[in-house]
């Protein structure tokens, strides 16, 4: 799911509606005002409304607002174009820290460890039952329409409605570059590798420097068995954003495909740079030692 950049809406919610709507204090508030989590303000929109549920069931679970702001932080460094992981990737409660299902991986991005999964699903942020949040009376503007969208991407019972709202969003504005990406994966997902891709392809059309754009792109190319143009879309995502560990590592499996394990390697090596531990970085790690011993033996047998 990705958030839109630059977010307006009409309709706003005043300080006292968003207290009201969200059974939060006023000190509750304040508090995550000062941690950084909230911007300080007297009005909030709909968007607005969705990062602070998350933050207030976070806390919820027992995780301090100094440890959501430092996850935050980490998990931008983690996912290169991410501008928001609370609303950009799955949000789990891990103890006391915070985890994120990105990308079909599991990271807690304080540690820098990948997890396959949790045993307590249960711990699951997003499915925590809450009082409904409705995005204001006229969800017929752009703004509106996609946090609509949002909200209903999170619940795989209303993603047709999601693919809807994001329809009537680039009906609206056709130069919606996170619409198109939001779109593009929920198609993905259902394995409509057709429509993704038209809609990955618009969505750098209209954003040439959108580096997740590229890297989604590059997953379809790849599922689709164009691995060459696989490639060079991964590449591009990685001039765009150097340190996107994800797509390190994809271009690195991509390389292996086409039997180009030399220029794998510098990607392995990347990827274990970024992400130090965890089953993935095992795994580029026994890529790293499998090749340096195939060149290894090929010396050896030059040399002879």
């Amino acid at each position: 799911m990705v958030i839109e950049r630059s977010f307006t809406t009409v309709y706003r919610y005043r300080r006292a509606e968003l207290l009201r709507i969200l059974r939060l204090t006023a000190r509750q508030l304040a508090a995550w005002e000062k941690a950084g989590l909230v911007a300080a303000a007297e009005s909030y929109s709909f968007f607005d409304l969705l990062q602070i549920k998350k933050i207030r069931d976070l806390c919820a679970h027992k995780v301090r607002p100094a440890v959501i702001r430092r996850s935050l932080d980490a998990m931008q460094k983690q996912a290169a174009g991410m501008e928001n992981p609370l609303l950009e990737a799955g949000t789990f409660s891990a103890g006391s820290r915070i985890a994120f299902r990105h990308q079909g991986k599991v990271v807690e991005p304080i540690a820098g460890q990948f997890m396959f999964d949790f045993s307590a699903r249960d711990n699951l942020v997003t499915r925590t039952p809450s009082p409904l949040i409705k995005p204001g009376p006229v969800p017929a503007d752009v703004a509106g329409l996609f946090a609509q969208g949002i909200a209903l991407e999170e619940d795989p019972n209303t993603q047709a409605q999601a693919i809807g709202a994001y329809q009537r969003v680039v009906e609206l504005d056709p130069e919606h570059a996170a619409a198109h990406i939001n779109l593009g994966t929920l198609h993905y997902n259902r394995q409509d590798y057709t429509l993704s891709e038209q809609h990955y392809r618009a969505a750098i059309a209209i954003d040439p420097r959108y580096a997740l754009a590229y890297f989604d792109l590059g997953n379809v190319l790849d599922e689709t068995g164009r691995v060459a143009e696989a490639i060079q879309a991964y590449n591009t995502a990685l001039q765009l954003a150097p340190t996107y560990g994800d797509a390190h590592y994809n271009v690195a499996l991509a390389y292996e495909k086409v039997r180009e394990p030399r220029k794998a390697l510098k990607h392995w090596r990347a990827y274990v740079k970024l992400d130090t531990s965890g089953p993935w970085a095992v795994h580029a790690r026994n890529q790293i030692q499998r090749i340096l011993q195939a060149d290894g033996l090929k010396l050896v047998y030059k040399q002879s």
